[in-house]
């Protein structure tokens, strides 16, 4: 499909044919949550075990008598009762390691990238040059461009160092390398900005 190219300050900056196979797909609510919940378990890491009462190195004898030492009728150091002891039910080792087969993956990206085609969220444009590399010119040019409130922008094989600079201090913009691209910040995101660069990243990353 042809998409219409735009420079930061809003100008055009002529066409670029966009790939229907990665940018022209009906999205499928229960692909994208799949892909989102899958990244997300991923994000969290190994919650620990705590040491119960077979898992403490503590002496097994017997305190004392059963009956006639005027105290409870104890029978080793490990029980939950005592200091050092282990702890009564406790939680469990969990790993946080799901699968979710590339295929599936792949799709979800793409149909991420083209539900912001379908929604009119996305935009290209030919480069992210910012004079001086200052907040403040970025953040006129994002007003004549009208982003959303939250912006992702994507760029090709090497962040813009001038755009990194000026977008640093912008609230709810974030900037990712094409090879950073994932299902859950575009979804996230209000406006997804694409390079030229970052067009053929992608594409080329699904031909490959």
């Amino acid at each position: 499909m042809k998409f219409e190219v735009k420079t930061l300050a809003a100008g055009a900056a002529g066409e670029i044919e966009l790939n229907d196979a990665v940018f022209g797909l009906e999205p499928r609510a229960d692909i994208l949550h799949r892909v989102v919940t899958w990244q997300l378990e991923k994000r969290r890491g190994t919650a620990r075990g705590t040491r119960e009462r077979a898992d403490v190195a503590r002496s097994g004898k017997k305190l004392g008598n059963q009956k006639g030492g005027g105290a409870a009728r104890h029978g080793d150091r490990r029980a939950p009762v005592f200091i050092g002891g282990g702890k009564a039910h406790g939680a469990r080792v969990r790993d946080f390691n799901p699968s979710l087969n590339k295929k599936v993956r792949a799709m979800g990206l793409k149909m991420a990238l083209s539900s912001k085609v379908k929604d009119g969220s996305l935009i290209v444009v030919d480069a992210l040059d910012v004079a001086e590399g200052k907040t403040k010119v970025l953040a006129n040019l994002f007003a004549a461009l009208g982003v959303g409130v939250k912006t992702l922008v994507i760029d090709g094989e090497a962040l813009n160092i001038s755009f990194a600079h000026a977008s640093s201090n912008l609230v709810g913009v974030d900037l990712l390398p094409a090879i950073g691209a994932n299902v859950y910040d575009i979804l996230k995101a209000d406006t997804l900005v694409l390079t030229r660069a970052a067009v053929e990243k992608l594409e080329a990353r699904f031909n490959g």
